[in-house]
Formats: C-alpha cells, structure tokens, sequence
C-alpha cells in the first residue's frame, strides 16, 4: 500500500533538487507530483494531474460504495417482489448491484473532478505565496527513509505529514 508524504518547499530550485535524488533513490517519477502556484514555470518538474490535485478518487470511492449499495437494494427488491411476473435471479442481482456501483462511480467522478482537493486546500496560503507542495508516493515501509533522506539533505523543505493510504489507481 503506498503512502503519500507532503513537503513545502520554497523554491523551483529545491525542489528539482529534491525530485532529482528522490528518481536516484529509485522513487518513479509518477509517483512524484508538484503543486505551485498558477504561472510558476516548473519546467520539467511532475506537475500534479487531475487525480492528484481534485477530489476525483475519494469521490470515486464513495460514488462505486453508494451506487453499489443503491444497485444491490433495487437488485434485492426486483427479486423478492418482481414486476409484472417476471422472474428474476441471482444474475439481476448481481447486474444491478454492478450498474448502480458504475452509475455512482460515473456521477460522483464528475462532481469529484470539479472540487479541489481537500488535503491540498490546507497549504493553499502557502502555495499562493510561492512555495511548492511536492508530494511523494512511496511504500508504507520506505516512509520513514524517505523522510529522513529529504529532511537530512534538504533542512529549508518542510514536512508536513503523510496520508495513511493512497489508492493503487490512478
């Protein structure tokens, strides 16, 4: 399961500085994502994409649960109370339950998209004052060695914490 660690750092500079020993302690490039300022020229630093820098993936999580739910209610009443005399089997149930989750994950992911990400929101100010947000996605077990390989080489970026799990998509 991977983990996301947060960074402020002040500069373009540091932070390529950063991204570049993070590559060389074999953390993939797309796993390295760059949140600044609105005409910062990051030149060929990771800019965070839409998955990174909107609500898309935690409003996909929760739009596939509701519409999964939704979908498995009316699959559980089609098949207890079935209109019109049809009869209906296992296979409703499980067509339903599957339509409603792909329905809830369609509709929420179009909502999710247009949101800023909620845990980007918290450094805002600091991102409009022209520091740079990097964040890191790395395995729970290289946390603690990337931290201390960025805080150790790096004293003028901050850490600012690390989410408990990112999803393995997108």
């Amino acid at each position: 399961m991977l983990r996301r660690i947060y960074f402020l750092v002040p500069t373009v500079a540091a932070a390529r500085s950063i991204v570049d020993e993070l590559l060389l302690a074999r953390v993939e490039e797309r796993h390295l994502h760059v949140v600044a300022r609105e005409g910062t020229p990051l030149e060929d630093l990771p800019e965070a994409r839409i998955a990174q820098s909107t609500d898309l993936v935690p409003a996909l999580q929760r739009g596939v649960a509701a519409g999964g739910l939704a979908g498995l209610l009316a699959g559980v009443l089609a098949v207890a109370f079935p209109p019109a005399g049809f009869v209906f089997g296992g296979g409703a149930l499980l067509g339903l339950t599957a339509f409603g989750a792909g329905f809830g994950a369609w509709m929420s992911s179009m909502v999710g998209v247009g949101l800023p990400n909620s845990r980007i929101e918290q450094y805002q100010q600091a991102i409009e004052a022209g520091q740079l947000l990097l964040m890191i996605d790395v395995q729970r077990d290289r946390v603690p060695e990337i931290e201390a390989m960025v805080t150790r080489h790096h004293p003028e970026a901050e850490l600012e914490g690390v989410d408990p799990n990112i999803p393995l998509f997108p």
